[in-house]
């Protein structure tokens, strides 16, 4: 993975501040679309009444993980110790596959382009994408 500069950092927390205030959006769109696409990440909702994409356990998980989105952005200049507690719950106790992180994050990069295209410049997509690998990665800390 490459690191995030100084420059990415600032495009990170400039672009999150416009579309922060759609973040419940973002968040149920993203974790509708990874249930739609990707289907075998049901696997780990099975604990939910309904797994379908537009449930209300679907928007309330999609809710969360832009909650702690929001907290890896303040979180950027050390996004592995910052998320140390959500890297063990997802290993531990949740034990989800690592790889779905990337899958989530990919939906959520879909759903940010979709949302707000204007300002998804190519370097917003850069600066994002590489944000969100950091995020996915420190999420996978605990699992090695």
């Amino acid at each position: 993975m490459t690191s995030l500069t100084a420059k990415d950092k600032a495009t990170v927390r400039a672009f999150w501040s416009k579309v922060s205030p759609k973040a419940t959006d973002i968040g149920t769109d993203a974790l509708a679309r990874m249930l739609t696409v990707y289907p075998q990440t049901k696997t780990y909702f099975a604990h939910w009444p309904d797994t379908s994409p537009n449930s209300p356990s679907a928007r309330k998980h999609g809710i969360t993980v832009m909650g702690g989105v929001a907290d890896a952005v303040n979180k950027i200049d050390d996004l592995k110790a910052g998320l140390f507690t959500l890297s063990e719950l997802h290993a531990f106790t949740l034990r989800v596959d690592p790889a779905n992180f990337k899958i989530i994050s990919h939906c959520i990069l879909v759903v940010m382009a979709n949302m707000f295209p204007v300002d998804f410049t190519p370097e917003v997509h850069v600066s994002m994408d590489k944000f969100l690998a950091g995020l996915a990665l420190a999420l996978a800390e605990k699992y090695r």
